[in-house]
This record gives structure tokens, sequence and C-alpha cells, in this order.
């Protein structure tokens, strides 16, 4: 016998509710506020969610509403992946669910029988997704970087993942031991035709899964809070036009890469336009919607991981 809508729609907000008790970390009492039931009803939510198996480790069932969105993502854009979590009413941008379907994305992928390569960017969303991922041993995988990762003051960078997700996996690991930024565009050429940068590339170029976060361009991008890029830096790509940023190249409001300015500079592996292989950005926030937008327009990338409200903008 079919589910009718009331069931469907109880099993979404338990659903709803085992997400926020079990991966976003509410209490109870949290979860009644933000889903205006009493507590004794989001106890039962919750309870309802693990009686269903809802959600075991991963959140299980795709809610209705997520689904929907994803769904218009998937069609808009001509994506080949796309998946939408719910928002955490009091933590809009904290990627805690996107972080968690992006490990479950990992994970599939490693569990490949055949080898595969999988390709990562740097940042807050990539870096919280492969420490969720579970340790497994596949030796036969390689993981390599998109991205140069020693910032200007000769410090590595905090959201280095390679290494963190062959710790977990045994997996052959292709770091990029280069600075973010060379001090000359002729400089910048030099040192990627070097034949140890240019094997990395060549790795990184027969990937079957890319996963990159996006940043914005503007006065709080994380590029310049990060330390990749200069104050100076970031004004010069603001003026050129940049909107927004993948492994460091930026690009324009129609999803063009920017010939000028930092990107003569920049030692991280270029996107290809259109992507070609599984490129997936996990990425969501107010902030970051004009640069989520210009890389699905543009083509940057062929796969979006966001929650609902970042979703609805981007669609609106």
């Amino acid at each position: 016998m079919a589910a009718s809508d009331s069931d469907k729609s109880r099993l979404d907000d338990a659903a709803r509710a085992g997400w926020l008790y079990f991966i976003a970390g509410h209490t109870q009492d949290e979860i009644a506020r933000m889903l205006q039931v009493s507590r004794a009803s989001a106890q039962r939510l919750v309870s309802l969610c693990l009686a269903e198996r809802l959600i075991t480790f991963r959140l299980e069932h795709p809610i209705a509403s997520c689904m929907a969105l994803a769904g218009r993502l998937k069609e808009r854009f001509a994506l080949v992946h796309s998946e939408v979590v719910p928002t955490d009413p009091a933590a809009p941008t904290g990627a805690a669910g996107i972080a968690e379907r992006c490990a479950n994305l990992l994970e599939t992928t490693l569990r490949a029988e055949t080898p595969v390569i999988i390709a990562l960017g740097t940042g807050r969303a990539v870096r919280a997704a492969v420490e969720r991922v579970t340790p497994v041993d596949r030796p036969e995988h390689q993981i390599v970087s998109l991205v140069g990762n020693i910032l200007a003051d000769g410090s590595a960078s905090f959201f280095d993942t390679v290494g963190r997700l062959a710790d977990r996996t045994g997996a052959r690991h292709y770091p990029m031991p280069l600075p973010f930024l060379m001090g000359s565009e002729d400089e910048r050429d030099r040192m990627v035709r070097l034949d140890a940068i240019a094997k990395v590339k060549a790795v990184a170029d027969k990937a079957d899964l890319k996963l990159v976060g996006i940043g914005q361009m503007d006065q709080k991008a994380q590029m310049h809070v990060d330390g990749f890029v200069t104050r100076d830096e970031l004004t010069e790509m603001m003026r050129l036009g940049a909107i927004g940023e993948i492994t460091g190249w930026a690009y324009d409001a129609n999803g063009r890469v920017i010939a000028g300015g930092t990107n003569r500079r920049l030692t991280s592996i270029p996107p290809d336009v259109p992507a070609r292989a599984m490129t997936i950005a996990a990425a969501l926030g107010p902030a970051k919607i004009p640069a989520i937008r210009a890389a699905l327009t543009g083509r940057l990338i062929n796969g979006l991981i966001t929650d609902e409200a970042t979703a609805r903008a981007i669609l609106a």
C-alpha cells in the first residue's frame, strides 16, 4: 500500500528532526523551538527517525523539499550530481550538513572495486568532509591536490586535505608542493613545468571525482582571511570583476575565468571549461550565492552540494 501524504510528511519531519539532532548537534529543546513543536513532539520525531532507520551514521531518508530543490538545480544547470541538505536555523552558514553529504560521496567513490582518482581543493567544507570519512584500506586508489598549499609566509595551509584523506584510506597521494601564488607569471610558468609538478597535473587530469569549495570575492573572502592573498591583491581582483573563486581561480559573474590579477601567478591546476570530470562544489550561505550561481552558469562545475536556503536563492 502506498504511503499517504500525511505519512510522508511525518517522515519528512522525523528526518529533519533527526538531522538537527544527530548531524547538526542540537538539543531536543532547540529542535522543538526550530520546528515549532512541543519538546515531547520533538522527542517523538527523533525516536521515529531512529525507529524507521531514516538515519544511521548517515541521513538515509531524503527530505522531499530537499529532493525537489536538488532536482530543479540539476535540470536548470544540466548537472550530473545535485544534493540539497536542510538549512540549520541556528547556523545558516554551518557546513556540517554539506560536509556529511560530501563524506558520503567520497566513501561511495572509494568503495569502487577498480582504482579511482580523487582530486581535492581546499577550504572548510572539503576539510570537514574528509574528517567525516570512515577510515578504510584502499591502497589501490589515488588522491591528488588541485591547489598549491604553501602560504605567502612559507607556512602550510591548515585546510590541506590530500594528506588527511590519504591517512584515512591508505591511498597513494600527490600533494601540490608549491606556493599558492608565485612572485611573477614567468616564475609560475617555470615552476609548473617542473617534472614533479607536471606529474601531479597528469594525475589530476585523469581524476574520476573533483571535490572543491567555492569562495566569494568580497572583503571577507576566504582567500584573504586564510592568508593566501593580500588585501591589495584581493582588491585588484574585485576591480577586475571577480565574484568568486574555485581552487584560487577567480571568475566573473558569468563564470568566465579572469585573465589578469592573481590568476597570472596562481599554481593551482586550471579548471576545465566546461567541466569534464565529475566536478562537485560544496558551498552554501548568502555571501556565496552570486559565486555559486556564476560557477553554475559558466559550467565551471557540473555538480553541487548545498543547503535549502542557498538552493532557493540560486533558483529564484
